[in-house]
């Protein structure tokens, strides 16, 4: 499901500083971005990050819970498997409630393993299943590279062409987003030759977020199966996998569940494949625990029931340490409450570019607040490199892609609507200076 609120032109912003101040006075949320350590420059003072669509912050707590299991390394050795405050033989369990959360799932039916690509990879073997008359995957134009890279190597590796096999849905002539309509329509044209709809829930460049459950159920009625990569999705947007009837999904923690660089990775495989015979790559950690431990006596793989039995080596016990206190932040504040929070501070930053009059700046993220997440990706053309290092030069912290296109996150759990208003008003400097020639 989607959580209804009012969209950004029936919420009465104004350009005041005292206004934005008024906003972050009276925001539920406030104190979480006291949870998190904020970049500095060279003064001491906060910059102002909107890059946590490309890494999340740090809480402040990871420190002590990895420090934890260090400590349990150190005085415990191997015993720490069965011995340490949160036993690592089943780590990843403490895990399974809060990723649910975050993606409308039953606990069963995630789990935390590998990274990204991996993890899409291992759901490829298993529901790839391609046929001379069924083998096409769908994706959108300009997906995350690594999310091409793998969907060709998955072709090339079941004797496909890489290129033909590769079904991509482009954006209609003048556009930057693609219409719902036109993927219901390609897959009703087109649905017989599609083994595989591979989408990103989110897509990393425009921002876009998709309607996954109209998307889902038109699959459906093509006989194709569906997964999505929910890196720029998850912990930003609501999501609900199981009730859309997802078939897999996979997603990184580094983004917005702030999970620290090159983080574990999640998967979600919809319950009704819990206990089905799937091809499966097999590794001693997918297989049930009651015989896991036969070593050699155990032969034969016999997979756990649910996401756990696509798990292949043990986990990384510090890499899932330092993603625990962010869970715990999501559990408590919720994805409804910060869902608000997140359509207005958007929203916000979308009035003060409209506001401040700098039609050299082109936002290419919807403008529907139900069709995006926190990031708004600006197009500027001939000047994006020049006007990213003027607001890298003022402590704004967002990214570049080329060959013209600033992406800005304002992220509800550590951003404010303060921080918003400032980089407006930067953003207005900088066309007056850059764009129109005018030095400081």
């Amino acid at each position: 499901m989607r959580y209804a609120s009012k969209s950004s032109a029936d919420i009465a912003f104004r350009t005041e500083e005292a206004f934005a101040r008024e906003l972050d006075a009276t925001d539920p949320l406030r104190s979480y971005r006291d949870r998190f350590a904020l970049p500095r420059n060279a003064r001491g003072e906060p910059l102002v990050y909107l890059c946590g669509n490309s890494l999340g912050l740090m809480p402040k707590t990871v420190r002590d819970v990895v420090n934890r299991e260090i400590q349990d390394w150190e005085t415990l050795g191997v015993k720490g498997h069965f011995d340490a405050g949160t036993p690592w033989y089943s780590y990843h369990e403490v895990l399974r409630e809060p990723l649910a959360q975050l993606v409308g799932a039953e606990p069963h039916e995630v789990v935390a393993m590998n990274g990204l690509t991996v993890n899409l990879h291992l759901m490829m073997v298993s529901f790839y299943r391609p046929s001379a008359e069924r083998h096409k995957i769908l994706i959108e134009a300009s997906p995350f590279p690594s999310d091409r890279y793998a969907v060709q190597s998955q072709l090339q590796w079941h004797g496909y062409d890489a290129n033909e096999g590769l079904l991509e849905v482009h954006p209609r002539d003048g556009e930057d987003c693609l219409r719902t309509e036109d993927l219901e329509s390609l897959l009703t044209k087109r649905g017989r030759e599609i083994a595989l709809v591979m989408l990103g829930g989110v897509n990393y460049y425009t921002g876009q977020f998709f309607d996954l459950d109209r998307i889902t159920r038109a699959a459906r009625r093509a006989g194709c199966v569906v997964g999505y990569d929910l890196a720029h999705a998850v912990g930003n947007v609501p999501l609900a996998l199981h009730a859309w009837d997802v078939d897999f999904a996979v997603w990184c923690s580094y983004k917005y569940l702030n999970g620290g660089p090159g983080s574990v990775a999640g998967a979600f495989v919809h319950e009704r494949y819990g206990t089905a015979s799937l091809p499966r790559f097999a590794g001693w950690w997918g297989n049930d625990p009651e015989t896991r431990f036969r070593m050699q006596s155990n032969v034969d793989f016999v997979p756990q029931v649910g996401a756990d039995g696509w798990q292949i080596s043990n986990p990384p016990i510090l890499s899932m340490a330092g993603l625990r206190p962010s869970l715990d932040i999501f559990t408590e504040a919720g994805i409804p409450a910060l869902r608000r929070k997140s359509v207005r501070l958007t929203g916000y930053l979308e009035y003060l570019i409209d506001h401040n009059g700098t039609r050299h700046l082109e936002i290419i993220t919807p403008r529907d607040q139900n069709a995006r997440g926190c990031q708004l990706s600006i197009r500027v053309p001939q000047h994006g490199r020049a006007m990213f290092d003027e607001l890298s030069a003022h402590g704004v912290v967002g990214d570049f892609r080329d060959p013209d296109v600033i992406r800005l996150a304002p992220v509800p759990l550590y951003n404010t609507f303060h921080e918003v208003w400032q980089v407006g008003g930067i953003l207005n400097d900088i066309v007056t200076r850059v764009m129109h020639g005018k030095s400081r």
